[in-house]
């Protein structure tokens, strides 16, 4: 029996039936772009550490926090600042500020030249051992879930493990400070857009504030339970498809009434291919009905460059 419209599944991780859970994220990915989960064996101490220390770096003065922006490097790593980041097509930058994390690659790697140093807060104890190991890890439960997703598209379990080798993948600490009473002239959290990387695991998509557009035009909350993750399918991923799994357009709204005098937090991970991976169109996902619609691979960093002027992070 298909979804209803609105049913957004909640899946279990802890499935060991790994047919099985590809076929639960397949279908709700394919449905709705988005799957909500549970039981995704990130240690809860660790979520709890990096929220504290989270709420701790963006507490800091803006100048403090200047101290990690890095011109010319279209936010890779380290500090971009309040209202810089634009959706396509936006009339108004988003209403947050963020900090990036990305991997590190030693100096003799090719793919080095794509992946700059990490920028860290000095002063904050343990901020840096936590969100390195948090990245490993976000790195991990991703790998799992890419696994399933291949059964689901007809490939072998191990298919993506070659494609995101080293790949650009980023973690980034998210704020959205308090609105409270103030006119935002249009301007919302985060306008409405879609990722461009391969799918993104965000935790603290509890607090509400998260929409996904949904085919009838209608806007429709995704809230996970407490502990949980969204999870979502970006571009390349859709690219790759031939649209068969859809990057479907998601937002955050301001929040009304006392929520609007309280910042929100969340820390996706943007999980990457590696940069010199060709993105082309999987055979399996063109048949008649859907030809191919992607006929001209791109190079994932090239692809990585295009989006990047789109929302504003990189000079053309």
């Amino acid at each position: 029996m298909g979804l209803s419209m609105t049913q957004m599944p909640i899946i279990s991780l802890a499935n060991d039936d790994t047919a099985a859970l590809g076929g639960a994220l397949g279908d709700s990915f394919k449905q709705f772009g988005f799957a909500t989960i549970t039981d995704h064996g990130l240690d809860p101490a660790l979520v709890q550490r990096a929220w504290e220390l989270t709420a701790e770096l963006f507490a800091k003065d803006e100048a403090y926090k200047r101290r990690g922006f890095k011109d010319g490097i279209a936010g890779a790593r380290g500090y971009t600042p309040f209202k810089t980041e634009i959706a396509k097509g936006a009339a108004h930058h988003d209403l947050k500020e963020f900090w990036h994390i990305g991997r590190s690659l030693p100096s003799n790697s090719p793919l080095r030249a794509s992946m700059p140093d990490n920028i860290w807060p000095g002063d904050i104890p343990e901020f840096e051992e936590v969100f390195t190991e948090l990245y490993s890890e976000m790195d991990r439960v991703g790998a799992n879930i890419l696994s399933s997703i291949a059964l689901y598209l007809g490939l072998s379990a191990e298919w993506f493990d070659a494609a995101i080798e080293d790949g650009n993948s980023v973690l980034r600490l998210l704020h959205y400070p308090p609105i409270g009473g103030a006119d935002t002239g249009g301007a919302i959290r985060a306008g409405a857009h879609e990722d461009i990387n391969l799918i993104t695991l965000l935790l603290g998509a509890e607090e509400a504030g998260l929409e996904i557009l949904r085919p009838d035009g209608s806007w429709q909350s995704i809230s996970p339970p407490e502990g949980g993750m969204a999870v979502n399918v970006g571009d390349m991923l859709q690219r790759l498809t031939n649209n068969v799994l859809p990057s479907t357009t998601h937002r955050v709204v301001n929040p009304a009434g006392d929520r609007s005098q309280y910042s929100r937090y969340s820390m996706p991970y943007f999980l990457h291919l590696r940069s010199d991976f060709p993105i082309a169109t999987l055979p399996g996902c063109i048949t008649d009905d859907n030809p191919n619609r992607y006929p001209q691979p791109i190079l994932a960093d090239d692809y990585l460059r295009e989006r990047l002027i789109e929302i504003g992070l990189l000079k053309a």
